[in-house]
């Protein structure tokens, strides 16, 4: 049976010692002059000398082969300290890129958090012998509820810049090697840990 073709960014599922993920995240801020949209499970980097009122320190979207800050895995919220929700509009757990106000979300930043990520089969699915390769990741719309980034299938090699190390093929019983595979993958160009080369 073919995979499906359902991809929802980076899931956090486990830390790269083997504990399943904890749910720890960290509190950035997105600038209302921020022209992305953001849904749960975009990677994020570091905006540059930018932080909120109080010192949150802010983000924007990753770009393929730039340092990543983490995931974002939460809605985003529009006060200090309040939760992640916007309570002008509790149905939605996206943020708009025209933006009025600012907000705050929770990102997923620790460097050894292993993500599941679907792979876009550009070029072809990636096979086995990508295992322990790098990759960049590639932008894709959010479908109203959750991140549309998928890796890139045609950018493995061993550099590096790239996004993620992929660690393996999802152990799941829907998923198999070939198009739009769910891979693990760690962040490897990430913001607090240099990056290493693919084997």
């Amino acid at each position: 049976m073919p995979n499906i073709n359902t991809p929802q960014g980076l899931s956090p599922i486990q830390y790269l010692q083997g504990n399943p993920w904890n749910g720890q995240a960290r509190r950035y801020y997105i600038p209302a002059s921020d022209v992305n949209a953001y849904a749960i499970g975009d990677p994020v980097a570091s905006l540059v000398g930018a932080a909120d009122a109080n010192g949150i320190p802010a983000v924007t979207l990753a770009t393929a082969g730039s340092a990543v800050r983490g995931v974002i895995v939460s809605a985003g919220g529009v006060s200090y300290g309040g939760p992640s929700v916007d309570p002008a509009n509790l149905n939605t757990t996206v943020i708009p890129a025209t933006k009025t106000k600012g907000y705050y979300v929770m990102v997923a930043d620790d460097p050894f958090i292993v993500f599941e990520v679907q792979e876009n089969a550009s070029g072809g699915a990636l096979t086995v012998a990508s295992v322990g390769k790098n990759i960049n990741l590639v932008a894709g719309a959010n479908n109203g509820f959750v991140s549309g980034w998928q890796l890139a299938s045609n950018t493995v090699a061993t550099g590096s810049t790239l996004n993620c190390k992929i660690l393996g093929l999802s152990q799941r019983a829907d998923n198999a090697v070939g198009a739009y595979a769910k891979w693990l993958v760690k962040l490897n160009n990430h913001e607090f840990v240099a990056g290493t080369a693919g084997v």
